[in-house]
């Protein structure tokens, strides 16, 4: 039963394990031993999969492995970057520190992913409630209008023959495009989820969006920049470092870029250039960053220039949200309108004839 448990790790989410490392500090600041600790944290509740983990990691260390050892045995809970800093912390006797370090950079991550989903939900939502309600007008209503229309005999404006013709595409071609959308939906992700070169086009195509991909390329880039500034602040070589960051970002394009980057510094160039010369990175990481390589304030520099960049996506994010609102009231009012007028038009020339 061990056995199979620790071959097939449990299913959690990231605030679970947040939860835990964060619940891992304190037990270790208060003076428990890690095992003891992680004993605790096993037994002190059942209601996500992070006890079986805590366990298990228990187990493996009371064995004789090391803490970062045993938490590469569950790669779904604890990724590179996670392992890198716990090892350092373990070695150099500061593990509830580098701990409480990771919870921070975590947390903070967390709430920047869910500023942008939260900016990009409320746009969205109301768009497809707005193509709805719109599609629902043109499918049951205005067909309504149309025997309406049939019975005056008369030439209709252009703004009502163009609604009745969207009517008319809508009843012919609506259920054939609804479930090809709802295909699209069901297949779009889990093909981007285990296809590599599917998420490197989408990843890529959510950074040519005009105003979402500047948003993206701003959170990834201060994600990659306070990991780094992080594992250098702990003491990793650069080179290490670097191949720590492989999946720190959520995005491929970044992802491929830091491959880049790693392998033109085993080539003997500078950071900075090597960040130049991959392409996606703003200048105003770069620039910085090839000033603190000259001055060897690389990890400080790196930490500021994330800090920056998160409270200018806050501001942006902040604004968007506020600029949201309004404007989807306009854009619908002026969809509603156009539709009524529309509608109402032959109505009201008749009854100037008459």
């Amino acid at each position: 039963m061990t056995g199979r448990a620790e071959a097939k790790p449990p299913r959690t989410t990231p605030r679970q394990v947040t939860a835990f490392a964060r619940q891992l500090t304190s037990l270790l600041n208060a003076g428990l031993p890690l095992v003891q600790a992680l004993h605790l944290i096993g037994h002190a509740s059942r209601r996500d999969a992070m006890p079986r983990v805590a366990h298990g990691l228990a187990r493996r260390i009371a064995n004789g492995e090391r803490f970062a050892s045993a938490l590469a045995a569950y790669p779904a809970q604890f990724d590179r970057l996670f392992r890198e800093l716990s090892a350092i912390g373990e070695a150099t006797g500061t593990l509830a520190t580098v701990l409480a370090r990771i919870v921070e950079h975590r947390e903070r991550a967390a709430a920047q992913r869910g500023k942008l989903r939260t900016a990009l939900a409320y746009p969205c939502t109301v768009a497809l409630l707005a193509a709805a309600v719109t599609a629902a007008l043109l499918a049951f209503v205005v067909p309504t209008f149309e025997q309406v229309f049939d019975s005056f005999g008369a030439t209709l404006p252009g703004p009502t023959r163009a609604v009745l013709a969207a009517s008319s595409f809508t009843l012919r071609h609506g259920p054939p495009i609804l479930a090809g959308f709802g295909v699209v939906l069901l297949v779009v992700p889990r093909l981007i989820r285990r296809s590599s070169h599917a998420r490197a086009v989408f990843d890529r195509l959510l950074l040519a969006l005009p105003t979402v991909g500047p948003l993206i390329r701003a959170v990834a880039a201060a994600r990659w920049s306070r990991s780094l500034g992080t594992l250098l602040a702990a003491g990793t070589p650069l080179a290490d470092a670097l191949r720590s960051l492989s999946h720190v970002t959520g995005n491929a394009v970044f992802e491929a870029a830091n491959a880049q980057i790693e392998a033109r510094l085993r080539q003997g160039e500078r950071l900075a250039h090597a960040m130049r010369g991959v392409g996606c990175f703003p200048s105003t990481l770069v620039e910085p960053i090839a000033v603190a390589e000259e001055s060897s304030a690389l990890d400080t520099m790196l930490l500021d220039c994330a800090a920056l960049a998160e409270r200018e996506v806050d501001e942006k994010l902040a604004l968007a949200s506020a600029c949201a609102e309004p404007l989807v009231v306009i854009v619908l009012g002026l969809a509603a309108g156009s539709l009524v007028i529309a509608l109402y038009l032959p109505i009201i020339e008749l009854s100037n004839v008459v």
